[in-house]
């Protein structure tokens, strides 16, 4: 059996850091925690992307907000998916308590309590800062991967897109879009099909149904003017802490579709925005997608190709990608395979389903001579987690169940109140949440059409003019050769040799 101290140098060796970290709590043998067996994740390896997941009620979202402060402490800034509501708490400082103070004296670091910088953000008619984006932004590519279209559809879509390109039609929201494939296949039928070719009919409208279905969970909403400047995410306070930006859904959970292409667009925009960082010392930007499950539930392959293809090259603009969910089966292996960072609270084995899943998460972790990993996932109290991490030089730290340290702010959410308070201190509510509706391709379709029918109206009401036929002087062929010289010669001749 290992004793302490081999253990403790076997967590210290491998959590030894030369750049900034952050502290996740103390590694435990035997169900205790051997203070100050600090496990560090270094910063420089925060943008490999990561996994928090356990089952209900074992503290995924306690995990999600010290990873939060503590990156907003070192001045990165965060942006959380709130889908349940309770991450508010973020902007006060905790109240303590005696269990925490205790809690931190096994992990061997002080507590402290304090409140952090937060920008609250909405999708939806909840208040906060409205989030929106144009359909042109999308692009044609983009757009039809959301409404998983087919290959003949998604040309339909770029046509439309080189189409208001051409003619100088802004795409701003999706009544804009619906507009010009109704254009497409009616009163410009003729000029679609003259310059770009014949449009079906049967396409535009399952593409019709398909946008239908997006606007009836909220998306049209999302789409439309002010865009959001995805740099806004990136704002530092003036006393140097990054600010921790929350996403509130709470109102969209049966909305995977509207989740889904919002997370799809902001990684996307991010991946165009930001420069390149290469191998920095620390993340330009990390963000935590809670109640992950939602965004890969209803996605195609083609939505699933494109977040994995994200996932693999936002690393290198400094962006760091933490799903938080009940299982890791949850998350494609393909995205699983990318992650660095793994927090895994304990899983629940009720069914012999469950007990496949505890069988197969183990095998994702590090072997270890102090732990039998899958009686530990079993084992682990709340507050508690398997971690496993990458060091400096992107090598699989030591396997450590972990006493993880309590959060420095609320766990619990803000009251109206403060809420409201902390809404009308916002910048970016006054940037962002004013309602604009410039001429875009709706109205300048609607008056091309109008002016078009007007135009045929004048000339159905012209009066008709009447004109007098003037006669042929064309001959009738078969009167042509009746007429003719040789014929009459040919008769007479005829009628010569009967009367003699």
């Amino acid at each position: 059996m290992a004793t302490k101290e081999e253990f403790f140098a076997h967590i210290e060796k491998g959590y030894t850091t030369k750049g900034d970290f952050i502290t996740m709590g103390a590694a435990m043998l035997e169900n205790e925690a051997v203070t100050n067996a600090l496990v560090k994740i270094p910063l420089k390896t925060l943008n490999r992307h990561g996994l928090i997941a356990g089952a209900t009620g074992t503290g995924k979202t306690k995990t999600l907000q010290v990873l939060a402060e503590n990156l907003s402490e070192k001045g990165i800034p965060v942006m959380l998916m709130d889908l349940k509501g309770d991450l508010s708490g973020l902007a006060q400082p905790s109240p303590g308590h005696a269990k925490i103070e205790e809690r931190h004296e096994k992990i061997g670091i002080p507590f402290n309590a304090k409140g952090f910088p937060v920008e609250i953000l909405s999708l939806s008619e909840q208040d906060g800062v409205k989030l929106r984006a144009t359909v042109s932004e999308f692009g044609p590519t983009l757009l039809s991967r959301i409404l998983d279209l087919t290959e003949t559809q998604t040309g339909i879509v770029a046509v439309v897109f080189k189409y208001c390109d051409d003619n100088k039609l802004p795409l701003l929201d999706l009544k804009d879009f619906k507009k010009v494939l109704q254009y497409a296949t009616g009163s410009g039928k003729a000029e679609f099909t003259k310059d770009y070719g014949r449009i079906s009919t049967s396409s535009t409208g399952t593409i019709l149904r398909k946008i239908i279905e997006l606007e009836q969970q909220g998306a049209d909403l999302f789409f439309g003017e002010k865009s959001f400047d995805v740099e806004d995410l990136t704002r530092i306070d003036e006393n140097g802490k990054g600010y921790i930006n929350i996403l509130r859904l709470t109102d969209i959970q049966d909305k995977p579709k509207l989740f889904s292409t919002f997370m799809l667009s902001l990684l996307a925009e991010i991946y165009a925005t930001f420069p390149e960082q290469g191998d920095s010392d620390r993340p330009e930007l990390v963000l935590f997608i809670d109640e992950a499950h939602l965004i890969f539930k209803e996605a195609s392959k083609a939505l699933l190709d494109q977040i994995e293809s994200i996932v693999k090259l936002i690393r290198s603009k400094g962006i760091g990608l933490y799903f938080v969910t009940q299982n890791p089966t949850d998350v494609p292996n393909e995205v699983l395979s990318q992650l660095g960072l793994k927090v895994q609270h304990a899983l629940r084995a009720f069914t012999a389903r469950d007990r496949k899943a505890i069988k197969l998460t183990a095998e994702n972790y590090p072997e270890s001579d102090f732990y039998d990993t899958k009686e530990v996932l079993t084992s682990l109290g709340i507050g508690e987690a398997l971690i496993s991490a990458l060091d400096e030089k992107g090598r699989p730290t030591p396997l450590a169940a972990t006493l993880l340290r309590a959060p420095m702010s609320r766990m619990d959410v803000l009251t109206s109140k403060e809420l409201k308070e902390v809404i009308n201190k916002s910048s970016l509510v006054k940037k962002y949440n004013e309602e604009i509706d410039r001429e875009s391709a709706y109205e300048i379709l609607n008056k091309k059409i109008e002016k078009a029918e007007k135009e045929a109206e004048k000339e159905k009401d012209k009066p008709k003019k009447t004109t007098t036929r003037r006669a042929s002087t064309r001959q009738n062929p078969v009167i042509k050769v009746l007429t003719s010289a040789t014929f009459i010669r040919g008769v007479l001749g005829v009628l010569k040799k009967v009367i003699r």
